[in-house]
């Protein structure tokens, strides 16, 4: 009788190679938000994969970037460096269409990891010309030891088995550690707050999304919807007018976008409520990161 396998799985590299966009697609959910925006994932999320072969917790982080003018920045690089060395199994994510020195960073926790990794190849149905695919394997597996290489499109959904066959063949066996019906570690209130920091980075121009965050001050199972109050902090006061915008109308977008998506993720009615708020200086203060749940 075949054992059943269970470990965590980190999915690491550098901002917008699609980990986020991959989580979603081996998880079946809309677990982690995605914009064409760097630095969008600011948590480790965890996201739960059971079939018959076992259980995957596969953990999504934040890129490893060089900035750090923030102790926000500073911080999404130590969740996303603590979090791949307490894991089973690294899964290193590159975009396929180019490589640029922030691939280093998470080349480096890949040689400093005890255990084994996964070379994945992502966005390759963008990729014109295939056979820089074996010089770019060839470059970066000399640089670490990988134990499996593979090529996907995770927008596509294209070589997604080829990983999970990796994947369940390195993880050490062991019984399931969560529900068989659950998909994250990640209460309601934190993925509903994480829908409406999507759309706002959506909306929004270059500058305005990285100095915001979001906050749901009430979250209410009522008999026939769910009712939400969210709070988006921004940083500076001249970004309030701009999240709100002209006659409110962005704020209304937002909102009704937000809305609709966390109705299709909870599977029933939602009423939102958004509200503007300064908190100056929040990006680099200690107590508002830990308060914000940036601590972890």
């Amino acid at each position: 009788m075949n054992q059943t396998r269970f470990g965590h799985v980190a999915l690491l590299g550098r901002p917008n190679v699609g980990k986020s966009t991959l989580l979603n697609a081996l998880v079946g959910e809309h677990l982690a938000i995605v914009t064409h925006k760097p630095q969008t994932t600011r948590h480790r999320i965890v996201g739960i994969l059971t079939e018959t072969r076992g259980q995957v917790a596969f953990v999504d982080t934040p890129g490893l970037h060089k900035r750090r003018d923030h102790a926000l920045n500073r911080r999404l690089n130590r969740i996303a460096a603590d979090t791949s060395a307490g894991v089973d199994l690294l899964v290193l994510v590159l975009d396929a269409t180019h490589l640029t020195d922030e691939d280093e960073l998470a080349l480096a926790q890949v040689r400093a990891h005890d255990g084994p990794a996964i070379l994945a190849f992502n966005k390759i149905d963008l990729l014109e010309d295939r056979s820089r695919l074996l010089q770019m394997t060839g470059k970066l597996s000399a640089k670490a030891d990988f134990a499996a290489v593979v090529y996907l499109s995770a927008e596509r959904r294209k070589g997604l088995d080829d990983l999970l066959d990796e994947v369940f063949r390195l993880l050490p066996e062991g019984a399931p550690q969560y529900p068989e019906d659950s998909f994250t570690d990640r209460s309601e209130r934190f993925l509903v707050a994480e829908l409406v920091r999507e759309q706002l980075m959506l909306q929004l121009h270059q500058e305005i999304p990285y100095g915001l965050t979001v906050v749901i001050e009430r979250f209410e199972r009522q008999p026939r919807r769910i009712e939400i109050n969210a709070l988006i902090l921004v940083a500076e006061d001249r970004h309030k007018g701009m999240v709100i915008g002209r006659q409110g109308q962005v704020l209304k977008r937002v909102g009704s976008r937000a809305r609709q998506a966390a109705a299709r993720l909870l599977d029933a009615p939602v009423h939102l409520e958004l509200h503007v708020k300064t908190r100056s200086g929040w990006m680099d203060d200690d107590g508002s990161l830990d308060e914000l749940g940036y601590g972890r």
